[in-house]
């Protein structure tokens, strides 16, 4: 038996356009540029720019219906008044001042360069090589990774060398046409381990009773060396501490990525374009938006005169009416456009000013220990805007301070209780612990237990985990690798 019955239900869905506003909010600047380029490619009644017409720039400056449909609205009921005004100053063409003016910075230059693999070639043709050498060699230099390093076993590069090259050879002529490879710049190029990595720099510098030492070191001692074993080695080698420091003095010079010291290749190097800056005038802080968060645009004076001349015409085609139709869809996308770009600014601006003022003590100082407590929802109801919009605006926006350019969500924390019950930030907390770990007596590097209990001592009751948790996330190493000699 079938049954019918009401339901009400309440529910909230996003518009489209609410959509489209959050994903702009979160572009940052050299995104947003993206965007906006695209966004004026794809509608032809959008442009950027001062217009050249004195008094243009007029239409749809009063409200429209968003929920008009430009394929179900007959072109005979639009209102074309409502897209032509004779305002010559429209507000979106009114500018404030919560930006700066550095529009000129429009791209970045980038120099051009060989890659790694045609650098090391380059120097492969000064070699004199034979035929089958010069093919094994290529080959083996197209197994280089960015970080200098071959890490795939000879026996597979024979095997690939002769399903692939026709080259049948055996294990010990590849290495010995490896040494040649090896023998190239950056030094260390092509090891196979970061111990052969650092002899081969090692051997290629003069020679010193330290540089021997520390070869032998490498080559008999390695793992000791690693975990720092510093007693077992200076037992093994018959040597003093002076001898052992000196010899480890020469190997903390050495570099364990070679392929990273090379600069004259095309890798692409990412550019941080700050959103925000903030300067500290007169004792005050001042806080400007990117200029380029804040482009002029305006619809097109061609298409209002289209909607002009099809009011003043007396007899309207069916042509005419279907391009009124398509009018009225650009105009319609680039009035909500013109209107989300100026949401966006004030967005950005009302959010990063809510932030600037909540971290008053850190921007005026620099001092992180003065960094507060801060989650998202702390700005987000002192602007009376959803946690969303502030983590769009937190997660990817940078802010140049003058202290360095940084993240803005760098600036929130979570909070912990001091033992005055006072709330204090997590990032004082770790700030505390590097200073304390920076002061450590490096012959017998303080261990998580310890660094706990010192924090306790200074106030902030922890746990051990928290503290090795901590030190992690600083990316510093455990007390037995922070040993020195």
């Amino acid at each position: 038996m079938l049954k019918q019955h009401l339901q009400f239900k309440l529910s909230q869905k996003l518009s489209p356009q609410q959509i489209q506003l959050m994903k702009l909010i979160q572009l940052p600047t050299q995104a947003f540029e993206q965007r906006l380029k695209q966004e004026l490619e794809e509608n032809p009644a959008l442009e950027s720019g001062k217009e050249k017409a004195e008094g243009a720039d007029d239409v749809y400056d009063e409200a429209y219906d968003d929920t008009a449909d430009s394929e179900t609205i007959a072109a005979d009921e639009i209102n074309i008044d409502d897209y032509l005004s004779d305002d010559e100053v429209p507000d979106y063409r009114t500018q404030t001042s919560n930006y700066s003016a550095d529009d000129d910075e429009k791209s970045i230059p980038y120099a051009s360069g060989i890659s790694f693999n045609q650098y090391l070639i380059n120097q492969l043709n000064t070699v004199y090589l034979d035929d089958e050498e010069w093919a094994i060699a290529e080959f083996l230099v197209g197994s280089v990774d960015e970080s200098g390093y071959i890490r795939r076993p000879l026996s597979d590069i024979m095997d690939d060398l002769a399903f692939t090259q026709n080259i049948y050879v055996e294990e010990t002529n590849i290495e010995a046409v490896l040494k040649t490879v090896q023998a190239l710049d950056p030094p260390g190029v092509g090891a196979r381990s970061l111990g052969e990595c650092l002899i081969i720099q090692l051997k290629r510098k003069d020679k010193s009773p330290a540089i021997e030492l520390a070869i032998a070191v490498l080559e008999k001692s390695f793992d000791q060396f690693t975990k720092k074993h510093y007693s077992k080695l200076l037992q093994k080698h018959h040597i003093g501490e002076e001898e052992l420091k000196d010899a480890i003095s020469e190997i903390e010079k050495l570099n364990p990525k070679p392929g990273g010291s090379y600069a004259g290749g095309t890798r692409i190097i990412e550019h941080i374009v700050p959103d925000f800056s903030i300067k500290i005038v007169e004792g005050e802080l001042e806080l400007t938006l990117n200029g380029r968060n804040a482009p002029e645009l305006h619809v097109s004076r061609d298409y209002s005169n289209m909607l002009e001349g099809y009011k003043n015409s007396k007899d309207k085609s069916k042509t005419q009416k279907d391009t009124v139709l398509f009018i009225k869809q650009k105009l319609d996308a680039a009035k909500w456009f013109i209107d989300a770009i100026k949401q966006r600014q004030q967005t950005l601006f009302v959010t990063m000013n809510a932030i600037m003022h909540y971290q008053k003590e850190y921007f005026l100082t620099g001092d992180e220990r003065r960094l507060r407590p801060m989650i998202l929802k702390d700005i987000a109801d002192q602007i009376g805007m959803d946690v969303s919009t502030v983590s769009r605006v937190a997660n990817s926006k940078y802010v140049d301070t003058p202290y360095g350019t940084k993240l803005i969500k760098e600036y929130f924390s979570e909070a912990m209780k001091n033992e005055q019950g006072e709330d204090v930030s997590t990032k004082e907390i770790k700030k505390i612990l590097e200073t304390v770990i920076g002061e450590e007596e490096k012959k017998k590097p303080l261990t998580d237990d310890k660094l706990a209990k010192i924090l306790k001592e200074r106030g902030y009751p922890i746990a051990r985990r928290t503290v090795a948790k901590y030190r992690e996330q600083l990316g510093i190493p455990v007390a037995r690798l922070r040993k020195q000699i």
